[in-house]
């Protein structure tokens, strides 16, 4: 390649990057605004701004945004249909009997049973967005939140249970001593004497080989 080539195939390439980059370099000097996703230039914000200054700046997320989840203990309800629509099992849920009156949730739902585990394990999450649909207390929804990167996946665990392992121990105790399993009854051999039950059950007869 002769110098004269390389000085051409040098301005071709500049010139080529120039009319891409151009148009952008026009609008770089706006800046982003606060617009909803309903509104119809929220993808021109994304050509105004040549470098966001993040995390002190960011793209504005849309309302209908599927991120991290997030659930209100207080108006759980312990349906336990998010865990079973979910298709990855992500979430694990245990619960028992509440011994005291729990109250009621934010929408009135009646509280009855004690939630000691409900974690989420936002590593497995698809983002489908299943779970915050079947919620009937809408206690579960999907935050704007996105950026949670973590350096321990066990981080990516969150737990919204109520109580705590002591705390979960003294209730089971309380309803155990309020309703203790009664005992099975099994009848002696005395009451298996008296009259109008078969004492012994009928021997069926043996089947005999027929001689040859």
């Amino acid at each position: 390649m002769s110098y004269f080539g390389d000085i051409a195939r040098t301005w071709s390439t500049l010139t080529t990057g120039l009319k891409v980059n151009w148009p952008h370099f026009k609008k770089g000097h706006k800046r982003r605004g606060p617009i909803g996703i309903e509104d119809d230039r929220y993808f021109d914000e994304a050509d105004k701004a040549v470098t966001i200054q993040y995390p002190q700046e960011s793209i504005p997320v849309p309302d209908n945004g599927r991120y991290r989840l997030h659930m209100e203990s207080d108006d759980c309800i312990v349906c336990d249909k998010c865990a079973r629509v979910c298709p990855v099992d992500c979430i694990t849920i245990e619960s028992f009997k509440a011994v005291d009156d729990l109250g009621l949730t934010s929408d009135g739902s009646k509280k009855r049973l004690e939630l000691p585990v409900f974690d989420i394990d936002m590593a497995k999450c698809c983002y489908c967005g299943l779970c915050t649909t079947v919620c009937p207390t809408e206690c579960l929804t999907m935050t704007k939140v996105y950026d949670y990167s973590e350096y321990d996946r066990d981080n990516f665990l969150y737990h919204f249970g109520i109580l705590s392992p002591e705390e979960e121990a003294a209730k089971r105790k309380q309803l155990a001593e309020k309703s203790p399993v009664k005992p099975v009854a099994v009848a002696s051999t005395d009451e298996m004497k008296k009259p109008g039950l078969p004492k012994k059950l009928p021997k069926k007869p043996l089947l005999r080989k027929k001689e040859l």
